[in-house]
């Protein structure tokens, strides 16, 4: 019995590359001695955004920043200082609208808060809702000032809260509020930027 020669092709694609490695999801970049600007993806989420000087913290939140916002700048920083940075997507349900002196929102559907109703008195604005989720990091308030087109995060309070006061500043009023019950994505890696000399 004879045996036929076993034939192996290999196919190779002329010009081919292995792919380049994804582009990193969270940067920081010097755009002056004093200035760092943060990138990130747009993911549809809303983006809380921390800094510490000693990567074993403690850690200060700069920002929370609505969905579709895919940078930071922070500016005018202290020369020669090292700056660790690292950014966390937060995301849940929300309330129906609400202005200062309306009647309580109506009840939303699923976990989101309910009954929200702002009270002005002065320049404060006082804030009560029901609670309807569990396991909540705590709830964000937002505002639409006047001829604003979407939310912007204002305010952020404890778990199992039902109230707060902010006071208002100038052109806020008329304005929008809402309210989420606030849910963090996992946190970014951390990026490191170290400033330079003072110009």
């Amino acid at each position: 019995m004879s045996v036929k020669p076993l034939v192996v092709v290999a196919l190779l694609a002329a010009g081919c590359s292995p792919a380049p490695p994804p582009a990193p999801a969270f940067t920081a970049t010097m755009t002056s001695p004093t200035d760092v600007v943060l990138h990130w993806p747009d993911d549809d989420a809303g983006h809380r955004v921390d800094y510490t000087n000693d990567p074993a913290g403690p850690w200060t939140t700069l920002r929370f920043l609505p969905p579709h916002t895919t940078s930071y700048h922070h500016p005018d920083l202290i020369p020669e200082t090292p700056f660790y940075y690292r950014e966390q997507p937060f995301s849940g349900p929300v309330s129906a609208e609400t202005t200062a002196g309306a009647p309580a929102s109506a009840p939303t559907p699923d976990t989101a808060p309910a009954a929200l109703h702002a009270v002005l008195s002065g320049d404060t604005v006082t804030f009560t809702w029901a609670d309807r989720s569990t396991g909540e990091a705590g709830f964000l308030l937002e505002i639409r000032r006047p001829g604003e087109p979407g939310f912007s995060p204002i305010e952020v309070t404890d778990p199992d809260t039902t109230t707060c006061a902010l006071s208002t500043l100038p052109g806020e009023q008329g304005a929008a509020y809402r309210l989420r019950a606030l849910r963090y994505g996992p946190l970014s890696p951390v990026v490191q930027q170290t400033t330079g000399k003072e110009q």
